[in-house]
């Protein structure tokens, strides 16, 4: 059995696969329909004699919706998932055993990483997809030259986690310590991208990009952190393996 065969194994029998489309797929859904209905529920709970306005949704309020839940939510669990195949040395008689026998991490790391990165790509695509149907279903169709860039946008960005995660892997031990490390330095960049204004330089500017198209902002402005998305992958997929290499059990 090859290491491709035993990682897609892993990630169909163990149902994360399923967990990863299923969360997407739920907040693609609910998200427009959040964005429909939340002036009127909100209006419905309010106190007697106060009177709340809330302006009209657009079709950029669902997918923004979306983006927001996906890019939490969704980036959670694709950054667990991802930490379970890509901290195998957690687990000391796998990482002997895939170590001894393989003479490196490479081809373990590049497997883990392609095969979890395309779930999570998928899982992004899928409630992308939902969140487009159901927008145009409520609210009115977005542009669909919009909603394509933002999806090719947004699904460089949980590539470029998973990659992250499997950088962290090389430096920590352990399933959760990699997850949350993984994830503290996402937040940090989001923070640093926020304060600074920086966020169309960044990775984590490309989590808002579909909502931010769809409003109207120009596709062409988050150029420059595509290209510093695809650089940073590569980089740290090398550093995992230069890393991993390196370490002793």
């Amino acid at each position: 059995m090859t290491l491709w065969r035993l990682e897609w194994l892993r990630l169909v029998r163990t149902r994360r696969l399923l967990t990863i489309l299923a969360v997407y797929a739920f907040f693609g859904l609910t998200g427009p329909l959040t964005a429909r209905y939340l002036g009127e529920i909100l209006r419905a709970v309010g106190t007697d004699g106060v009177e709340v306005t809330f302006p009209k949704p657009t079709p950029a309020d669902g997918i923004a919706q979306f983006v927001g839940n996906a890019s939490q939510i969704g980036l959670l669990v694709v950054t667990l998932v991802a930490a379970s195949a890509l901290a195998f040395d957690a687990r000391r008689e796998m990482a002997v055993f895939l170590r001894t026998r393989l003479g490196g991490v490479r081809p373990v790391v590049l497997s883990a990483y392609a095969v979890n990165a395309a779930a999570a790509v998928a899982g992004f695509v899928v409630g992308a997809a939902c969140a487009w149907y159901e927008t145009a279903v409520l609210l009115g169709a977005p542009s669909t030259a919009a909603m394509l860039a933002g999806i090719g946008y947004g699904s460089v960005f949980p590539a470029f986690a998973v990659a992250l995660v499997a950088f962290v892997a090389a430096l920590v031990r352990g399933v959760l310590a990699t997850a949350g490390v993984a994830l503290v330095i996402l937040l940090l960049v989001g923070i640093i991208g926020s304060l600074t204004g920086g966020g169309r330089w960044l990775p984590t500017g490309l989590l808002s990009a579909l909502g931010d198209v769809v409003a109207g902002a120009a596709a062409a402005d988050y150029l420059p952190a595509l290209v510093i998305t695809v650089v940073a992958t590569v980089l740290a997929l090398g550093g995992a393996v230069v890393l991993g290499d390196r370490r002793e059990l």
